[in-house]
C-alpha cells in the first residue's frame, strides 16, 4: 500500500519510514478513537505551505481505506478560497491587498460551516474544489460530491488551528508588505477580525489536531517555490494565469508571514500530534500530548 502510494503520489523511497514511524501509528489512533466515538471523526491538520499536510492527509485517507474500510474525506482550507471577482469586490471595498488570496478573509467560512454541519449530521454535502492555476474556483460540476454518510473527516489547512493575535501584535509590520502596503494595519486586522470570528468558531468541530511544524519561516519560501513548480507541471499547457515566478512566490509568501510566524509559536501547545520537520522536510522530532483526549 505503501509503496502503491509513493509512486501514485510521486514521493522519494524516504517516504515509506516516515509512513511506518509516524503516519500509519496517528491513522491507526484515528481509527480507534472513531471506533470509540461512534460518529463522523474529525481532524484538523495544520501546515505551513508546501510542509507535506496534503500529503500526509491523502495517505491517512488511503491508509483508512484500504486498511479499515472506512470513508474518508480530505477538505483543504485553500479549496474554500473567494472567486477572482469577489476578492476584487473586497479589495475594492475594504483594502487593496485583499485581492490576493491567502489570509483570513479570503476564504468562505459560511460556506465551510455548512459543510461541516452536514457531515457531522452525516448528510450529503458538496465541497468546492479550487484551481490555483486560474486563481478561481472549479466549476461546480467539478466539486466533489458527498452522499453517504463519513467516518472520519480531515480538514487541512495553513492557517487551521491558528488563533487571532492582539491589538498590540498587529501594531509591528512583520515585513516589507505590510510596511509599504499596509502602514495604517488595516488589511492585517480585518484578516485577523475574520479569524476570531468564522475560523475560530469551527475548531471546536475538530475531535484531533496535527501540526507539521517548520523549523521557521525561511524554509517556505523553498518549498512554496517548489510547489509552484509543480503545478505548473501538472497544468501542462493549460491557463497558467494564476501561477507565479520566483519573485512573485518570495512576495506572495509575505502575505502569509505573519499567521505562518504566529502559528509556529503557538499552536505546538495546543495540537496533539505535533512533527517538527527539519529543512529538508523530514521529521526530526514528534510531540505527541493528547490534548483534546
Amino acid at each position: 500500500m505503501i509503496s502503491e502510494f509513493i509512486k501514485q503520489h510521486k514521493l522519494s523511497d524516504a517516504f515509506k519510514d516516515i509512513a511506518t514511524q509516524y503516519y500509519i501509528p496517528l491513522a491507526e489512533e484515528i481509527s480507534s478513537h472513531h471506533k470509540s466515538a461512534q460518529n463522523t471523526y474529525f481532524v484538523g491538520i495544520n501546515g505551513s505551505q508546501g510542509s507535506g499536510k496534503s500529503t500526509l492527509s491523502e495517505f491517512i485517507k488511503a491508509y483508512l481505506t484500504e486498511a479499515h474500510s472506512l470513508n474518508v474525506v480530505v477538505m483543504s482550507l485553500d479549496d474554500f478560497y473567494f472567486s477572482h471577482a469577489k476578492r476584487h469586490s473586497l479589495a475594492a471595498n475594504i483594502h487593496p491587498l485583499l485581492q490576493t488570496r491567502g489570509v483570513p478573509g479570503t476564504h468562505n467560512m459560511e460556506q465551510a460551516q455548512t459543510v461541516l454541519n452536514a457531515l457531522r449530521q452525516q448528510l450529503p454535502a458538496t465541497v468546492p474544489r479550487f484551481n490555483k492555476a486560474t486563481d478561481d474556483p472549479h466549476p461546480t460540476a467539478n466539486w466533489t460530491t458527498i452522499s453517504e454518510a463519513i467516518d472520519v473527516v480531515i480538514f487541512e489547512g495553513w492557517c487551521w488551528g491558528v488563533h487571532a493575535q492582539t491589538a498590540e501584535q498587529l501594531k509591528t509590520p512583520v515585513n516589507k508588505l505590510e510596511s509599504e502596503q499596509d502602514k495604517e494595519a488595516v488589511w492585517r486586522t480585518y484578516a485577523n477580525t475574520q479569524l476570531s470570528l468564522h475560523y475560530a468558531t469551527l475548531y471546536s468541530y475538530m475531535n484531533k489536531w496535527v501540526m507539521l511544524s517548520a523549523p521557521s519561516f525561511e524554509d517556505v519560501y523553498a518549498w512554496r517555490l517548489e510547489q509552484e513548480q509543480k503545478l505548473i507541471a501538472a497544468s501542462g499547457s493549460g491557463n497558467h494565469s494564476g501561477l507565479m515566478n520566483e519573485q512573485q512566490i518570495l512576495d506572495f509568501i509575505q502575505y502569509y508571514q505573519r499567521l505562518t510566524e504566529h502559528g509556529l509559536n503557538t499552536l505546538p501547545a495546543t495540537c496533539d500530534h505535533v512533527f517538527k520537520l527539519n529543512s529538508k522536510r523530514k521529521i526530526v522530532e514528534h510531540i505527541k500530548k493528547d490534548v483534546h483526549e
